[in-house]
């Protein structure tokens, strides 16, 4: 996946969870939960929602490289190339 198919997919994501969110208004280094108000749980449906998209696991201990839109280009971006 390539940085816009990723930050659809999480726009995608997040306007399930969260549809008043505005991903385009973040800060691409910017906590997501903090900026966006999402709660554990909201985060962890993002997470999910993130996984099943882009069809590859996200394991819990890689949860804090994913809070931000940068981090989660680099974690998705790397993770499609293995």
């Amino acid at each position: 996946m390539n940085a816009s198919e990723i930050r659809n997919l999480a726009a995608h994501v997040l306007a399930r969870i969260a549809p008043e969110a505005d991903l385009s208004a973040v800060e691409p280094g910017a906590d997501l939960r903090d900026t966006l108000d999402l709660d554990s749980m909201d985060f962890l449906n993002f997470i999910t929602g993130i996984s099943q998209g882009s069809g590859h696991p996200i394991a819990e201990k890689d949860y804090p490289q994913l809070y931000t839109l940068d981090g989660l280009v680099a974690y998705l971006s790397n993770a499609t190339r293995s």
